[in-house]
């Protein structure tokens, strides 16, 4: 069973992101404050949970939490400041939005940019060891997901519905016969054999 609390006695934001790693599309954060003592035997690290138990949590997730918000950081954004500081921007959009103050961040990884004076602690795997970050993975992973499913509608040959524009064998082939789309990351190495400047 996850961790209900970090045990700081103060307001605990669990925050996580997806899409860090992803040829194209934003990348998504949530923020989430569950109540003191929150258990859900379901809830986990989201990469671990299948599509429809994370679709079922998600539910569950935005119906529990006192409060939560998700917020994205365009490929245009990312192309300009980098995924590192994109995944922090996300972050912090969904610090700004979140109708309760948190007083505690519980982030999820190693690294994070400081939020205008509130303490935060990074936690590596944390979506697997504390409640609150790992219902801000579900709810940003699903709602990429879906995200990334209905720009596939518009550009049908890449996969996004199955690969969420991951680097998938699939995606990178499909970039090779019909070019990149205006969703995919310019900073990215889009192809294994792509050079950083074409001659």
């Amino acid at each position: 069973m996850l961790l209900s609390s970090f045990g700081s006695g103060k307001i605990e934001c669990g925050l996580d992101e997806a899409g860090r790693g992803c040829l194209a599309g934003p990348v998504v954060a949530a923020g989430v404050i569950l109540p003191d003592g929150y258990q859900n035997e379901m809830l986990n690290d989201s990469k671990k949970l299948s599509a429809k138990k994370r679709e079922l949590l998600r539910g569950v997730i935005e119906k529990d939490a006192l409060a939560y918000f998700v917020a994205e950081v365009s490929h245009q954004e990312i192309d300009k400041i980098n995924i590192l500081n994109a995944s922090f921007l996300a972050m912090h959009r969904c610090i700004d939005q979140m109708e309760i103050k948190p007083e505690l961040l519980l982030i999820d990884g190693n690294r994070f940019n400081p939020y205008q004076g509130i303490t935060h602690e990074c936690i590596i795997k944390g979506d697997g060891k504390y409640a609150s970050i790992a219902a801000a993975s579900v709810l940003a992973k699903t709602y990429r997901d879906e995200l990334m499913t209905n720009l596939a509608k518009t550009y049908p040959h890449y996969g996004w519905e199955k690969n969420a524009g991951y680097p998938t064998k699939a995606h990178r082939d499909a970039i090779r016969v019909h070019g990149s789309t205006p969703f995919h990351r310019n900073s990215f190495k889009l192809l294994p054999e792509q050079t950083s400047l074409p001659f």
